[in-house]
């Protein structure tokens, strides 16, 4: 029952803050149901809101969920890139990196769900989002894989994108064998995996991530 209906009235707060109020409420009803099985009453009725306050805000379902689905890669993107800014170390910024995937899957609210397991791809808008997500992250690591190793463009930019998309299916693995090893063991294991793979490759001693392409001319 929403809170319209009890009579009970809605407290007031700045803008900002019951946005967040409303996206947090959102995210537990989409992760719990799904975009097509969620209600605008059900979101209302998590955030404590009657539903003409819920769309002050969002004018409808596919815009709160766009609205949460943007915090969500920008929160993703901002580990990753953290990640790969942790250290000068070619091989702890791969463990580093990895490890931002594990812990954006560990989240107890389940936000990778709707990166990576929503209901809702088949939608341009969403699709548009998803996939600028993953090149973002493909390009990011790719500038790394070139900075550090004598790899042409091309290569980095495959491997940036294979790492990102196998950090994220082992990552999610772990989750769903959580009970059988720690996040910490399960990360550093991964990490160890794609370590082996990019630090086969010779190193770029003159830290310039324009070689590689000179290197395969």
């Amino acid at each position: 029952m929403s809170s319209s209906s009890t009579g009970t009235r809605v407290q007031r707060m700045p803008r900002a803050q019951r946005r967040a109020q409303l996206l947090e409420a959102a995210l537990g009803v989409f992760v719990s149901k799904g975009y097509h099985q969620a209600a605008m009453e059900d979101i209302a009725d998590q955030a404590g809101v009657s539903k003409p306050v819920l769309y002050q805000h969002f004018p409808g379902k596919l815009d709160l969920y766009l609205a949460l689905l943007d915090a969500q890669c920008d929160t993703l993107e901002k580990l990753v890139l953290q990640a790969l800014e942790s250290s000068d170390d070619h091989e702890e910024r791969v463990y580093a990196t990895v490890r931002a995937f594990f812990s954006f899957v560990a989240d107890e609210g389940g936000a990778f769900r709707l990166i990576y397991e929503s209901d809702l791809t088949n939608d341009p808008q969403v699709r548009h989002r998803l996939d600028a997500l993953e090149a973002q992250l493909g390009d990011a690591i790719a500038l790394r894989i070139m900075q550090d190793t004598t790899l042409p463009r091309e290569l980095a930019e495959m491997l940036g994108l294979a790492m990102s998309g196998a950090a994220q299916v082992m990552a999610r693995t772990w989750l769903a064998h959580g009970e059988d090893f720690p996040q910490e063991v399960a990360a550093q294991a991964a990490g160890h995996l794609a370590w082996r793979g990019i630090g086969s490759f010779p190193v770029n001693r003159m830290g310039d991530p324009d070689r590689g392409d000179a290197a395969a001319e």
